[in-house]
């Protein structure tokens, strides 16, 4: 009982020195390490850069549906000599000598429903001839126009489509990104305390295979052991010391790549400590998964921005084919004078329509070929898409019934490890006794050591199935609301 008291000592000894070094580095618990990861990871900076230009994307196409105000100005100076056609009709080279300032200002706006452009200007110009010193104005006050192709493709009607679902996409897939990012903070947080704990479970072992060592030699140099477990116990603490190298190296590298995915310094030493006290233990049902999976998932945004643009695409392919014409009507007043006020007097109407036609005569099918391409690529998205939704919809009652089991399964695993570390001490007691063999020794350190991987493995699959199902519902379960209304500033 003595030894046994020495060993606790020793023990108790080793955890306090572990303790005062995990003191000196920077302790991170699984929420503060996902807020890391969330805010300063590589990956949460290239989803917030994505998400941006998408934003800015969306204004871009918006504002191709609101009036547009422009002012013009087109100056030039002309002194050189001409080929100048004469009233009579012959040509003769002139020098000229000429300055032309004009100054336009026009309102345009697109009209989506027809994919014309309806515009209003009004514009002003002064010609100076340099050598008579003499200049004329031309006004035109007010200018009405229209501009419209015929039976072509309206991108303006296919763009008020596809756009708000492209970003809604965006949206959407900036909240799954960062919960993307939140699972494989856990993942690679319990890796770091798996790595952590086989480093303190090596440790402890080592210091406990020495001390049994040593009292082993005593025994067998009195006779009260065999070679042959003196041996054991021997090769038990070489195998213990080989082991916390090996850990050593585990913990070394698991935290470089922990560090590296936050962004943290490499010269930043971590200790994270896992805590089963945040794992709540509650049911997601499964139709209100699946109805939240449906509503906020942004599959289901790319999903029909697929269907969409294939249709798109068909529509163009069926406009390039056939008749194409482009209509433009220009409507106004306009006048001349050799005042500015002159030619604002007694303004004369002007219009000016134009329509070109193109119509394809013999193409070698061209045409009908892209068409039913078109189509064919409709029809295979409708079919890739159909596959895909049920493959999302198995995907997201898998994941609901794993989680729904995780949290009893962790509570077993917490149990199992609390029984398993007691049985060791029970089964040191007995062979300190003289009671049991070193094998019952080895077997209930194995057994320890492997209820508490099991417990780190079994609060890592919570956390993971936790954020993927969030990932895959886009709701906050325990704030009940969608992950997409909280979305960080960018």
């Amino acid at each position: 009982m003595k030894l046994y008291r020495t060993i606790l000592l020793l023990s108790g000894s080793l955890w306090l020195t572990l303790t005062s070094i995990a003191q000196a580095q920077h302790q991170l618990t699984l929420k503060q390490s996902i807020e890391l990861a969330q805010a300063y990871s590589p990956e949460a900076q290239a989803a917030a850069h994505t998400y941006r230009a998408a934003y800015w994307s969306y204004r871009y196409f918006r504002a191709n549906y609101l009036p547009g105000v422009s002012l013009t100005s087109s100056p030039y100076l002309n002194r050189q000599i001409n080929k100048v056609t004469q009233p009579d009709g012959t040509e003769q080279f002139i020098r000229q000598n000429q300055l032309s300032t004009d100054l336009t200002l026009s309102i345009s706006q697109n009209i989506w429903f027809t994919g014309g452009s309806l515009f209003i200007q009004t514009a002003t110009q002064r010609m100076d001839e340099l050598t008579t010193k003499t200049k004329a104005y031309n006004t035109q006050p007010i200018t009405i126009g229209y501009r419209q192709s015929l039976f072509g493709y309206n991108s303006l009607k296919w763009d008020r489509r596809i756009e708000p679902v492209r970003f809604r996409e965006a949206k959407k897939s900036y909240a799954e990104t960062l919960e993307l990012i939140a699972s494989k903070t856990c993942d690679l947080f319990f890796s770091l305390a798996t790595a952590q704990a086989n480093l303190q479970i090596a440790k402890s072992n080592y210091a406990s295979a020495d001390t049994l060592y040593r009292y082993a030699k005593g025994r067998y140099e009195i006779g009260s052991i065999s070679e042959n477990e003196m041996l054991q116990l021997e090769v038990n603490r070489l195998n213990e010391e080989t082991n916390v190298m090996k850990a050593q190296i585990e913990v070394e590298d698991a935290a470089l790549t922990f560090r590296s995915f936050l962004g943290l310094r490499e010269d930043e030493n971590l200790e994270v400590l896992p805590s089963v006290e945040d794992i709540v233990a509650f049911e997601v049902p499964l139709d209100r998964a699946l109805e939240l999976a449906y509503a906020y998932s942004p599959e289901m945004e790319t999903y029909e921005r697929m269907r969409l643009e294939s249709k798109s695409n068909l529509a163009a392919a069926r406009a390039e084919r056939g008749l194409k014409a482009d209509l433009y009507l220009q409507f106004g007043l306009s006048q001349t004078g050799e005042e500015l006020r002159a030619s604002y007097r007694n303004p004369l109407n002007q219009q000016y329509v134009s329509l070109s036609l193109a119509i394809p005569i013999l193409d070698w099918g061209r045409g009908k070929g892209k068409v039913r391409v078109a189509k064919s690529q409709m029809e295979l998205v409708d079919t890739q898409v159909g596959q895909a939704m049920t493959d999302f919809e198995l995907n997201v009652r898998k994941m609901v019934r794993q989680f729904n089991l995780q949290a009893k399964q962790v509570q077993v695993a917490q149990k199992t490890d609390e029984t398993a570390r007691k049985r060791y001490e029970v089964a040191m007691k007995l062979y300190l006794m003289g009671k049991s063999s070193i094998l019952d020794l080895n077997a209930a350190t194995t057994e320890k050591d492997a209820a508490q991987r099991n417990y780190l493995s079994a609060m890592k699959t919570y956390w993971t199935l936790y954020y993927g199902l969030r990932s895959m519902t886009q709701y906050d379960f325990q704030q009940n609301c969608p992950l997409s209304e909280n979305l960080p500033e960018i």
